[in-house]
């Protein structure tokens, strides 16, 4: 039987998405908010938080400043959520810290798998208490390719998202009783603010070469898969790592 057309609709659902200023987090925002979605929206930075606050013209979003690797900053976020009902959650905030093992210190260690995996666990935890009241709920963590496969100098990252899989593995098997549905998206490479920054024109050029399809991802090619796993077209997909990146990681 097919799906109706709006089945892709989030009308009358709550979202909350961390991490969604710039890069995938935000164009997950903007389809969300065009799907008819009521957004939860974080950040760290309060003087862009308050801008977009103060620009959008819309009374069904929200940005709440969050600095996950602050220990009181996201006690209080913690509590924020407590009093909202999610039916969805995005778990997209994350960092990540480029070094050789031997450069890597205690506080890098602590930073990133505060932002990475800490808060995505924590925020679960705190989000299935209503899911599972409701007997409804869709959790989604961004990984990366870099939970799959890894190279030199990912020794952080690789660890943080390889436990954000396992942590959606075992969510998935846990809240199932309850309708509450786990997924992880692992992008790869993805034309983001941060890599257009990062990355020189060669470099860009050369990565792109890698790629069987020989270019970067869209985020709103990250976000259509977001938007699948959230909408009324997913009833049965748990516990999955859904890897877009354009064939990267089968050659």
């Amino acid at each position: 039987m097919n799906k109706p057309s709006d089945s892709l609709s989030l009308a009358g659902k709550t979202v909350l998405i961390t991490g969604a200023t710039r890069g995938i987090g935000k164009a997950i925002c903007e389809l969300f908010l065009n799907k008819g979605a009521k957004l939860v929206a974080t950040g760290t930075d309060q003087k862009q938080i308050d801008k977009l606050n103060q620009s959008i013209p819309n009374d069904r979003l929200q940005y709440i400043q969050a600095d996950f690797s602050d220990d009181i900053s996201f006690k209080k976020f913690i509590n924020i959520i407590s009093k909202i009902k999610i039916d969805i959650c995005i778990n997209n905030a994350g960092i990540n810290i480029i070094k050789s093992i031997d450069s890597v210190t205690k506080l890098d260690y602590m930073r990133i798998m505060k932002v990475n995996v800490d808060a995505p666990f924590f925020i679960s935890k705190e989000v299935a208490k209503s899911m599972k009241k409701k007997k409804f709920g869709k959790i989604i963590n961004i990984a990366s390719i870099w939970s799959v496969i890894s190279k030199e100098k990912r020794s952080l990252y690789t660890t943080t998202k390889h436990g954000l899989v396992g942590l959606t593995k075992c969510l998935a098997v846990e809240l199932a009783e309850y309708n509450i549905l786990v997924n992880s998206i692992s992008p790869g490479f993805t034309d983001t603010e941060l890599t257009k920054k990062s990355l020189s024109k060669d470099e860009h050029k050369s990565l792109s070469q890698s790629v069987p399809l020989q270019r970067f991802a869209k985020t709103d090619e990250i976000a259509n898969v977001a938007l699948f796993l959230s909408s009324e077209m997913n009833t049965y997909i748990t516990g999955q790592n859904i890897i877009v990146d354009g064939g990267y990681t089968i050659v």
